[in-house]
């Protein structure tokens, strides 16, 4: 495939789609890594650039092979138990004082813009390792993500030796993890805590069931103020009063939703409605 790179007409094009498409911000300084990131659609899609893929698609709208472009936009960095303080904050704080209300109702656990599944499966480890008795029809786990690619991959919940090494002690391998061939595979009592459902945060969203925490950790920063807003709003709507909502390091509701109070345990921090 040749590497020809795109004119600025046609990055504009890409950024306008995608920015329409997910309401993630592109710019020309991201050049690059749009034109790598367009290489293997285009391939796919039997175009010999991405160039050529560009201007077949402005001549020509396909609706496939442009929600294909979207999802390659959308940045899928993951590994398990990443930035582990949240995890933490879940184990020390979080959940035993969930444990103690008395709801007539699951606890519900959301993995927002989950990527390859590996969020929502370190939470499910985390329950069967530390709160046992939840794992008994008492807490259901949702993972979305706006790619159906890697939505696909978080249902089969299968892992390569290189995602494994990222972040999973080793116990938790062999506890956990069956090996297949060159991946492993998640055993069936997690896979039985997790479920994955399809969202795109500007769009309509399905209905969620009410949510005590929420992680929409490294999302935030891909978005305008405007949809940032837009997004702790809805968010805000599904969260039970005495919800917690964790942020990526870089992320805070400050300036942008004053319903959120920030929670500081040692290391750990959340956010919680006032």
């Amino acid at each position: 495939m040749t590497t020809a790179c795109l004119a600025p007409d046609a990055l504009q094009f890409v950024c306008t789609l995608v920015r329409q498409r997910s309401a993630i911000e592109l710019d020309d300084a991201k050049a690059y890594l749009i034109e790598a990131r367009l290489g293997p659609v285009a391939k796919k899609n039997g175009f010999t650039s991405a160039a050529e893929m560009v201007t077949n698609l402005r001549a020509k709208p396909n609706q496939t092979i442009q929600q294909q472009l979207v999802e390659a936009m959308t940045t899928n960095e993951t590994s398990f138990f990443r930035d582990i303080h949240p995890f933490e904050a879940l184990r020390q704080q979080i959940l035993p004082a969930l444990q103690k209300l008395s709801l007539n109702r699951k606890l519900n656990i959301w993995s927002a813009a989950c990527s390859t599944g590996q969020e929502a499966y370190s939470v499910a480890m985390l329950l069967r390792e530390n709160f046992p008795d939840l794992c008994a029809g008492k807490v259901q786990i949702l993972g979305t993500d706006i790619a159906d690619e890697v939505l696909a991959r978080a249902r089969a919940g299968a892992f390569s030796q290189i995602e494994m090494n990222r972040g999973l002690p080793a116990n938790l391998l062999a506890r956990y993890f069956q090996r297949k061939g060159l991946q492993w595979e998640i055993t069936s009592n997690l896979r039985e805590l997790v479920s994955f459902n399809k969202l795109n945060f500007i769009e309509h969203w399905p209905p969620l069931p009410t949510m005590d925490v929420v992680f929409l950790r490294n999302v935030l920063i891909y978005f305008s103020p405007a949809t940032k807003r837009q997004i702790l709003e809805k968010v805000r709507a599904v969260m039970a009063p005495h919800a917690v909502l964790f942020l990526g390091a870089a992320e805070t509701t400050m300036n942008l939703d004053s319903s959120f109070v920030r929670v500081q345990v040692d290391n750990q921090v959340f956010y919680k409605l006032k």
